[in-house]
Formats: structure tokens, C-alpha cells, sequence
């Protein structure tokens, strides 16, 4: 799989991270490989509130 870079404006990377906060508390315990795949993604962002204090 290739990596790919995107450039996201704060207000942006805020909006993603909470988008995939939505996504992963929509799913159950049957979906544990896309839960896994959603928090690893999560990881991989940093954290709005640095951005904004």
C-alpha cells in the first residue's frame, strides 16, 4: 500500500479526528478489525488541542 501525504488546516484536523471518533462509536463488537483500523488511524493524527491552546 502506497502512503500518501495530505495538509489539513487546523480547523480541518479537528474535524477528521472527531469524524473518526463518530465513525468508531457507531460500530459493535462484531466489527473488531474495523474498530482496530479506525484507532490506529486515530493514532496516527495529532491532537487538535495542541494546535488551539
Amino acid at each position: 500500500m502506497a502512503d500518501h501525504t495530505i495538509e489539513l488546516t487546523n480547523e480541518e484536523l479537528k474535524l477528521v479526528r472527531n469524524a473518526l471518533h463518530s465513525y468508531l462509536d457507531d460500530f459493535g463488537h462484531e466489527e473488531a478489525d474495523v474498530l482496530r483500523e479506525i484507532k490506529q488511524l486515530l493514532e496516527k493524527l495529532p491532537y487538535h488541542e495542541r494546535f488551539f491552546e
